[in-house]
């Protein structure tokens, strides 16, 4: 069964991880994949085109049918797969509806927190933007102060839709996890912290926990946050 699926992935890419975890809850161990190298430029190449024409990773197909998109695959993977493995959609209208609000402002958390890692990374220190990074760091802080309260809602020891581990953690958790790896302060937002704490050695994440991160920290882009 997990045979029919081909996923090309690189370490430390959420999307790619997104997809991975999923995999793992719905127990559709030993698919195909290749891990390629972003450095080396692999996400580039004739094999990824084939699948995925952006040059983008993950490239992910299933048998014939191709989904790219890693919210599109996590969806497609429950909805495949919905009675096998760990249920990813609540059953309550209540759960449902916080769930599908919650995963698509991962979206939004996401994009706040990669303008910030990729301008570092990308932009040489002498031609950076004061102000520009100040705007950016000044709306991922009112950004996780939001989660915070969202938590902050949630009985202890919830996930992000309510006790059940769901759709909403298999695409926002990793997120969390890159903003840690990029030094959000765990005192500062502790209730982040707690739920990073609570799901980080759930089988499905640690089994896909990006490789080159037991390496090393990253480069510390929100430490003053």
């Amino acid at each position: 069964m997990a045979k029919s699926f081909t996923l090309l992935w690189g370490s430390g890419s959420t999307p790619c991880w997104r997809v991975m975890i999923a995999l793992e809850e719905k127990q559709l161990q030993g698919y195909n994949q290749k891990l390629l190298s972003f450095a080396k430029g692999e996400h580039r190449s004739q094999e990824v085109l084939d699948i995925n024409p952006r040059g983008q990773l993950p490239a992910f197909k299933h048998g014939d049918s191709i989904l790219n998109e890693s919210y599109a695959a996590v969806m497609y993977i429950e909805s495949q797969y919905r009675s096998q493995g760990t249920p990813l959609i609540p059953a309550g209208q209540a759960e449902q509806a916080l769930m599908y609000q919650r995963m698509f402002e991962g979206q939004v958390l996401f994009q706040k927190l990669s303008d910030i890692v990729y301008y570092n990374l990308r932009v040489p220190e002498a031609e950076r933007h004061e102000s520009a990074m100040k705007r950016n760091m000044e709306t991922l802080a009112a950004e996780l102060k939001m989660w915070e309260g969202y938590l902050g809602k949630m009985d202890a020891g919830s996930c992000l839709a309510g006790k059940a581990f769901s759709l909403a953690d298999v695409l926002v958790f990793p997120v969390v996890a890159y903003a840690v790896r990029y030094g959000m302060s765990l005192d500062r937002y502790p209730l982040l912290a707690a739920y990073y704490n609570m799901l980080k050695d759930r089988p499905s994440i640690k089994a896909t926990w990006p490789p080159h991160w037991l390496e090393g920290p990253g480069n510390g882009a929100i430490k003053d946050l």
